[in-house]
């Protein structure tokens, strides 16, 4: 199952799109405007992005260079701009493939499929990695610990993944909010301490009691196994 993430300024055929696509088996958010496209991507890190160059606050070229900016993430553009200049710029821009309105949902969906298998083609398999009783798998997106699964949220799963890619090492907020956040330029600390508490819960310890992740006092944090 894909996530996808659209960004639609008109109601119909986002509610339609919606439909249609999560009746073929994709998980989908959906955003009106510009601005609220490019916070969901963030906070989502949605697996593709159909992305409409007509949006009410900002321009949709704009928005992919955006993106483009901050994250690798697959993007569609489904427009009714059929001008073949601007096809090709908004395809060097950083586009993966481009349709024009109308389309049919199957026909979105068959592109759709297209790109993330090209995409799933660039990338080298990852293997699971291991720290003490945890045990993290990228590919399947999976983390258990002693054998028994985790319920983790995809940022969640991120944040634990990219500490268990270091483990043993300290990890600084900063850091953490340019790699799974995908905020490059710096953001809140307090999100990093508010999904470090909601991890630490559901790894059975506190920053108090910490097993696997301990606080470095005005560095950041160490995901190692327990003494």
């Amino acid at each position: 199952m894909a996530h996808l993430l659209l960004i639609e300024d008109d109601p119909a055929i986002r509610t339609h799109l919606l439909r249609a696509l999560r009746e073929r088996g994709h998980a989908v958010a959906a955003s009106g405007t510009a601005m609220d496209g490019l916070q969901t991507a963030l906070a989502e890190r949605p697996d593709l992005v159909v992305l409409d160059l007509g949006l009410p606050d900002l321009d949709g070229r704009e928005l992919l260079r955006m993106l483009r900016a901050v994250s690798p993430v697959p993007v569609i553009v489904a427009t009714a701009r059929d001008d073949e200049t601007e096809i090709v710029q908004v395809l060097d821009s950083g586009a993966d493939d481009y349709v024009v309105k109308p389309f049919t949902a199957a026909q979105l969906d068959a592109r759709i499929r297209a790109v993330l298998r090209r995409g799933a083609g660039d990338r080298p398999e990852q293997a699971a990695l291991t720290v003490g009783g945890l045990s993290i798998d990228a590919g399947a997106r999976t983390a258990s610990l002693d054998g028994a699964p985790l319920d983790l949220t995809p940022r969640e799963f991120d944040l634990l993944h990219h500490l268990a890619s270091r483990a043993g090492q300290v990890v600084t907020k900063r850091e953490l909010l340019a790699e799974v956040w995908q905020v490059p330029y710096g953001g809140a600390d307090k999100t990093v301490d508010v999904h470090l508490s909601w991890l630490r819960r559901k790894l059975g310890e506190t920053a108090q009691a910490p097993r696997y992740l301990h606080t470095v006092r005005g560095v950041g944090v160490r995901l190692s196994e327990p003494a």
